[in-house]
């Protein structure tokens, strides 16, 4: 062995160490190279929209992204695109079953193979480490698993996301079973990682029969005006109806009853028992008009009215038992309904996803929800279906790869994920050739592209060219832009919900003062990215009250450079 090869294998080895060292959870796996992110030292992905199968409906709708392609792409893309703009991450990744339905350097996974787990581990770190600067600082990742690598996905999490915890919620996805050696599996998870120090998860809704209704008096111990004199104050029935809320009253009012006629005939209900003693609501003046809607009115039979409160949402525990997650039930059999040609293997029930996500953006209703394993869309379905429950303006980005699926016909993205949400969103008939009515939404399909470069650390001029002209779409998807309405040798401009996005390739800027004058007659928010070599170049020269000025391609380039030091 020659000094130089032996002074390399010295290196090599101390790496090692020094990786291992790192690894102070105790989660030590050998790290096995990925040809896709090999591949990414040499080439950049960029996105190219596959407009035969947009679905554009309207303005008023969100844009939705499909993304097909090798999933480590698609986030490489987003970390441009959508960098911290994500409210919720939501994935089902593959289990590692050894059951031949996942590839990594495009051979299967078997369960014989030795380095099952390290494979599984690299794959899954590769994207994670992607994928989390993807996250807004209160953005939530959830990630669907089952007891083959659940326990090594827990530490490996906690590595990735130490601003982070993390709950394993149970789930019964599958009430008959699947037997194994000693007991008969029910169950998977989904590992919910939240920020740390934050109320990141919303209420559930309750259903009929778990729904509380109790006194808004308050009773027991501190029940009583002295204790709380903000909570002493009429709430006011009309027409058997709640129309309002008195003032509190002043020490020195004391209501002759509990029920007060008015002279307009309504009647002032107080919290007063039926010994005759003045207690307190539950809730004080100034908030008790936020729980209006889940207060009931109560009559007794002797007529005394009584104010009720039906508390009609709860915490989430962690187990989840109900038939809706019944994966074979509302996953496989509603999957057929929807596409009767389509074999896909263990869709997840859409009552499982689709309380995933509510528990998280219940209450964002602008969210933006990422699926970076969609395999049949049922993140998209959930959110449609979401959407249309509270008139919510969430959108999702579905990324999938277009393999066949073990047993499936054609492509997964192709032939199961797009069909499925396209039918979604237009309507289709069921199995009994009832119509199913429509989710509308908007979804523009992409597949991503790969740029030579030759080498990420060092790109070449000419690279940087043909860089940017071919980043025009995935621009595109960063401003929202979507729809191109011109393009010729000089630039290229797209527009969507009143803004503008337009792209100035050339180094040469002859034609830009004629783009420019082209942008501002339109009188529109339009974001300007112009060819330079360096960055900040021509902000200050070129920017106006309508127009912000970009670099293109620094800024790209930089991103896909910090992604290749992680």
């Amino acid at each position: 062995m020659t000094d130089n090869n032996l002074q390399k294998k010295v290196a090599e080895l101390e790496a090692q160490v020094r990786k291992l060292k790192k690894s102070n959870l105790g989660l030590v796996f050998e790290d096995k190279t990925e040809d896709v992110v090999e591949q990414s030292k040499t080439k950049v992905p960029v996105l190219k929209e596959v407009v035969k199968n947009r679905l554009d409906l309207s303005a008023e709708y969100p844009n939705n992204l499909m993304i097909e392609g090798d999933n480590y792409l698609a986030l490489s893309v987003l970390n441009y695109t959508h960098k911290k703009n994500i409210d919720l991450i939501y994935i089902d990744p593959p289990y590692n079953t050894g059951a031949k339905n996942w590839k990594y350097n495009n051979d299967y996974v078997d369960k014989d193979d030795e380095y099952r787990h390290s494979k599984w581990l690299s794959f899954m770190r590769h994207r994670l480490n992607l994928a989390k600067n993807l996250l807004k600082d209160d953005g939530v990742l959830i990630c669907a698993i089952d007891d083959n690598e659940q326990a090594h996905l827990g530490v490996l999490i906690e590595q990735l996301f130490p601003a982070h915890e993390q709950h394993a919620i149970t789930i019964i996805h599958n009430p008959k079973g699947v037997q194994g050696t000693n007991f008969s599996y029910t169950h998977e998870y989904a590992i919910f990682v939240v920020p740390k120090n934050q109320k990141a998860i919303g209420d559930r809704s309750l259903s009929e029969d778990e729904i509380y209704v109790s006194n808004l008096r308050n009773w027991g111990n501190e029940s009583e005006r002295t204790d709380a004199k903000n909570c002493f104050y009429p709430i006011i029935i009309k027409d058997k109806k709640i129309v309002g809320f008195g003032d509190v009253a002043p020490d020195k009012v004391h209501p002759k009853s509990a029920n007060e006629k008015q002279k307009d005939g309504s009647i002032y209900v107080w919290p007063i028992d039926e010994k005759g003693v003045e207690r307190k609501w539950r809730y004080a003046r100034q908030s008790v008009e936020e729980i209006k809607d889940i207060l009931q009115i109560k009559e007794s039979r002797g007529g005394v009215i009584q104010i009720m409160i039906a508390k009609d949402y709860g915490t989430y525990k962690t187990v989840w038992i109900d038939k809706k997650y019944d994966a074979s039930e509302y996953g496989t059999k509603l999957l057929r309904e929807i596409l009767p040609k389509c074999d896909f293997d263990f869709p997840k029930s859409l009552h499982t996803v689709y309380d995933c996500l509510f528990a998280v953006v219940g209450s964002r209703p602008h969210a933006n929800i990422l699926d970076f394993f969609a395999g049949s869309g049922t993140t998209g379905h959930a959110v449609l279906e979401m959407n249309k429950i509270d008139g919510g303006n969430r959108k999702f980005i579905l990324c999938t790869n277009n393999e066949n699926n073990n047993g499936g016909n054609g492509g997964i993205a192709e032939s199961v994920c797009y069909p499925r949400i396209k039918a979604v969103i237009n309507g289709y008939k069921n199995k009994k050739s009832e119509k199913v009515a429509g989710l509308p939404s908007n979804l523009f399909y992409y597949q991503t592209d790969l740029v030579d470069i030759e080498q990420i650390h060092k790109v070449p001029d000419d690279a940087k060219i043909r860089i940017t002209y071919e980043a025009g779409e995935m621009i595109a998807v960063r401003e929202d832009t979507l729809d191109e309405v011109e393009k010729n040798e000089w630039w290229q401009i797209f527009e969507s919900k009143g803004k503008l996005t337009a792209i100035y390739f050339k180094e040469d800027k002859a034609k830009l003062a004629e783009l420019i004058a082209k942008l501002e007659k339109k009188n529109l928010p339009t974001a300007l990215y112009i060819f330079s070599w360096g960055k900040n170049e021509y902000k200050g020269e070129y920017s106006t009250a309508n127009i912000r000025v970009e670099d293109i391609p620094e800024p790209i380039i930089e991103v896909y450079k910090e992604l290749n030091r992680i």
